[in-house]
């Protein structure tokens, strides 16, 4: 990977757009070198997502083995040689370079399934991690599963706003931040989670979640009153989401960079599918706070080269969010491990379970209605034939459909949680809350999105959240034929056992259901006839979750 200059930090430098700053050359940089303190680069990554092998660009599907080679990004042998690469980059430059992930690294793929971690840890022990801020989707198995993570770990575990006094499992294993000496530099590392955690994982009951705004500030206050050996430059390692970074970074005082995730939101320059640029620069209380993110699941890996004055703060800085593509050298032990790693699994990856005439990506997935949602609540009904509504969550797709040939493997990749079907009664009243619920995060995108069979929703996103539904019909059994949500009605309902249990903010599935039924088969079991009869199948909606302008 290569950097681009690096450029000294005038407001408007800092704001230009990303057209003017994706040069390729490399001219001098325009600050004399005496007047740096420090140089470092700061390699980073998030929101991995246990993506071992190369995915398609779009749609984060696993790339076939006759797929062009230039839509598939990522793969950790890429990965971990465009690491190796960034590192010795930086090296001839005269930076240090330091290697941090965002967090997310499980769940996602069959690699995670099986393997629980340890073939994360694994490709991250190779890479050469030094830090993670450990992302919601970490506590996805519960707090004992991270804690063996945590223990064979070689880095440190880094969350400011999780207490884990209280978690046996966990206590002790997870800091709050960490100093980095590196290169004439202090890098004082926070780490910080998003505080929805317990609402969007199974993170158990004894773990406290606390707001990661105030988190920071006391944190960044002791690294910086700490600082009796020199001044320290104060990163935050976040998995919070770019828009909580933004806020943290307009708020909270001393802060010089945040390395981000959680929303999966790709800063990079030049790049069509690129939401701002590397670094995004936001107006601190008392300094600029450059702010990076990677997009997800491997396709890109960022490196954010800063120059450092005496003080500690940023002084100049340079870099690129790059993908990790087919130009990207592989590391030969890498693909080896994973080679090992996908043996067992090859057996159920080739299953073959249905044909698609298109492929279905996952774009739009959490802030409207997508044809994969569509797609998977259509056969949740028909696989609950008592039921009049199915309901499904934006992020509960973890991946979309390849075009061609769909198998087993594929299916567990957009459904890797092992979710099983729950059947329960619910009252209209109660219906219509479950989907402001599941409409509140928008029109920011939201894991908790309704994708949603056998009822037709017209929204406002212009509303507060809880007045956001503007109308709902379901349809009548038999007939087809739609008719106005009853209140006080009972309908039958089918969702998933993480949305059952609370999951994603829809308490009322578990606090007010009636006469459930949550013995259902695994999702993958549900849904797989229901796409083999179907055969092949086209992407495609038909205006069942409709906003209103």
């Amino acid at each position: 990977m290569t950097s681009p200059s690096v450029t000294p930090p005038t407001r408007r430098a800092l704001l230009r757009g990303a057209a003017a700053a994706a040069a390729l050359a490399l001219p001098a940089i325009r600050r004399p070198a005496a007047e740096a303190a420090a140089r470092v680069s700061l390699i980073h990554l998030n929101d991995f997502h246990s993506r071992h092998e190369p995915v398609e660009a779009r749609s984060a599907a696993g790339c076939r083995a006759d797929a062009d080679a230039a839509a598939c990004l990522g793969g950790s042998p890429r990965l971990a040689g465009a690491v190796a690469a960034a590192r010795r980059a930086a090296a001839a430059e005269g930076r240090a370079p330091l290697a941090f992930d965002a967090g997310d690294q499980f769940m996602g793929s069959l690699f995670y399934t099986h393997y629980r971690g340890e073939a994360e840890l694994a490709v991250m022990r190779a890479w050469g991690c030094e830090a993670m801020a450990p992302g919601n989707h970490e506590f996805d198995n519960g707090p004992e599963n991270l804690a063996r993570f945590a223990a064979a770990a070689p880095f440190p575990l880094l969350a400011a706003n999780l207490d884990t006094g209280a978690e046996p499992a966990l206590d002790g294993r997870i800091q709050a931040g960490r100093l980095f000496g590196r290169g004439g530099a202090r890098i004082a590392l926070i780490g910080l989670i998003t505080e929805d955690t317990p609402n969007i994982s199974s993170p158990g009951p004894r773990l406290r979640f606390t707001d990661p705004e105030a988190a920071a500030e006391r944190a960044a206050a002791m690294a910086r009153s700490a600082g009796g050996a020199g001044p320290v430059t104060v990163v935050l390692l976040s998995h919070c989401g770019l828009a909580a970074d933004r806020r943290l970074a307009g708020r909270v005082r001393g802060i010089d960079v945040i390395i981000g995730g959680h929303s999966h939101t790709l800063l990079a320059d030049g790049l069509p599918e690129a939401a701002g640029p590397h670094p995004l620069v936001v107006d601190g209380p008392d300094r600029p706070v450059r702010i990076v993110q990677a997009g997800a699941f491997g396709r890109w890996l960022g490196r954010l080269d800063l120059d450092l004055a005496p003080d500690g703060r940023v002084a100049a800085h340079g870099g690129a969010c790059r993908p990790v593509g087919p130009d990207a050298p592989e590391d030969a032990a890498v693909a080896g491990l994973v080679a090992r790693l996908a043996a067992p699994l090859e057996e159920t990856r080739r299953r073959p379970v249905a044909r698609t005439a298109a492929a279905f990506g996952i774009g739009g997935c959490r802030s409207g209605e997508c044809a994969l949602g569509d797609l998977l609540a259509e056969a949740m009904l028909a696989a609950a034939p008592t039921a009049e509504v199915a309901l499904h969550n934006g992020g509960g797709m973890r991946a979309g459909l390849p075009e061609g040939a769909v198998s087993l493997g594929d299916l567990l990749t957009v459904l890797p949680f092992g979710n099983t079907l729950a059947v329960l009664r619910l009252r209209g009243a109660d219906l219509r809350a479950a989907l402001e619920n599941g409409l509140s995060g928008a029109p920011a995108p939201s894991g908790r999105f309704p994708q949603v069979a056998g009822l037709r929703l017209r929204w406002n996103p212009a509303a507060p959240p809880g007045r956001r539904v503007e109308a709902v019909e379901v349809a009548e059994r038999g007939t087809g034929r739609f008719v106005p949500l009853d209140p006080e009605r009972v309908y039958r309902i089918v969702t998933h056992s993480y949305l059952r249990r609370g999951g994603d903010g829809y308490a009322v599935l578990r606090d007010r259901a009636l006469d459930a039924y949550d013995d259902g088969p695994p999702m993958k079991e549900a849904v797989a006839p229901y796409l083999a009869a179907r055969s092949p199948l086209a992407p495609r909606t038909d205006g069942r979750i409709a906003a209103s302008r």
